[in-house]
């Protein structure tokens, strides 16, 4: 596929969706014209506003617009006074990870420059991991089939499967693989679970082994999720890759983003066999809102992913090239020119979105 030929679709979403989602396509812009490629963009309303007016979270046509593009780029959606009758969230993202085997939820958790530590130890400077949550099943696969029997009993199931955990999981360990190259150090994928109990777990566990043996080039490990709790306060330096059932990755990833400062810095992507969504870890946020006053660092570094992974779906060397130079700029204006307003600081949506843009074009001098 030539690069030209690229699509994809833009869902800005609710709340600071949509003031993030302009920083990312304003840096995209300077990204495009300095490294010679355009993704045609094609911008789809959707969320909980979207569904109060028209009560359709998303439409027919946006979903499978959706469906067609080569990538889609995310806000935020959701509002906490806007529910479904049955009193669950606005989140049409859920039903695209379902429908389009979204199955690997990539969370990274890096300390970026100059931000507080949360940790006293100095070693949390280093902390440089994935949390890789598997996204379509697990106990998030009773969304919309739980039940409640006579106001007196409810109930949930949890489904693991074979098939997508060993897609997970090669996953998982082919990314360790990348990284180990990236930074020139060995790697590892830990595999959470609570085999101990379920015997579910006991079961993703099990595939967890039989996968690990095609990979002898990466260190595989095992923990219980009450210990990954524990650990990743005590020691998270000492993580490279962890791999995790759906509801265990949704906590998980929450508490990864608050030990490098906060959900404002945490990107994400939704990465299945054909299609992937790129978003911000964090919601629509509400509460502030137009303000201007909204992190967009996040949604930068989740820009940054979809560049990486349409460069190694397509082999176009240029979007590569590009998503480098966006991680490169994120650190150096935390390094040298912004303190965001959660931090202390006075710098808010625009002056970071303007700091980034800067570094990019310093990188030419």
């Amino acid at each position: 596929m030539k690069m030209n030929q690229l699509d994809i679709v833009v869902m800005p979403g609710d709340g600071i969706g949509i003031e993030v989602m302009d920083s990312a396509l304003a840096v995209l812009e300077q990204l495009e014209a300095r490294f010679g490629f355009r993704l045609r963009k094609h911008t789809h309303a959707g969320g909980a506003l979207h569904y109060a007016q028209t009560g359709t979270a998303l439409s027919d046509e946006s979903f499978e617009a959706a469906r067609r593009a080569d990538a889609i780029l995310f806000g935020a959606m959701g509002l906490p006074d806007v529910r479904y009758p049955d009193g669950t969230e606005i989140a049409p993202h859920l039903e695209m990870r379902r429908e389009f085997g979204l199955y690997a939820g990539v969370r990274p958790v890096r300390r970026l420059p100059n931000t507080p530590r949360v940790l006293a130890d100095p070693r949390s400077d280093e902390i440089d991991l994935v949390i890789i949550r598997e996204s379509t099943e697990g106990l998030f696969y009773s969304r919309g089939k739980g039940v409640v029997e006579h106001d007196q009993v409810a109930e949930e199931t949890l489904r693991i499967t074979r098939a997508t955990s060993e897609r997970l999981f090669d996953f998982a360990f082919r990314l360790a693989e990348r990284r180990q190259q990236r930074r020139g150090r060995p790697g590892g994928v830990t595999c959470v679970d609570k085999s101990n109990v379920f015997v579910a777990m006991a079961f993703f566990r099990k595939i967890f082994d039989e996968r690990a043996s095609d990979f002898p080039t990466v260190a595989a490990d095992r923990a219980y999720i009450d210990a990954i709790a524990l650990d990743l306060i005590r020691k998270p330096w000492a993580y490279d890759v962890l791999v995790m059932e759906n509801m265990f990755g949704d906590i998980i990833s929450d508490l990864g983003g608050g030990l490098v400062g906060g959900m404002g810095l945490a990107p994400c992507a939704e990465i299945g066999d054909q299609h992937a969504l790129f978003q911000p870890a964090h919601g629509s946020a509400p509460d502030i809102a137009g303000k201007g006053i909204a992190n967009p660092t996040a949604m930068l570094l989740s820009t940054a992913m979809m560049l990486d992974w349409l460069a190694q779906r397509h082999s176009i060397a240029c979007l590569a090239d590009a998503s480098d130079a966006l991680h490169a700029a994120v650190d150096s204006a935390y390094a040298e020119r912004i303190r965001p307003v959660e931090f202390g600081g006075e710098d808010g949506t625009l002056a970071i979105t303007r700091a980034v843009l800067a570094e990019l074009a310093a990188q030419r001098a």
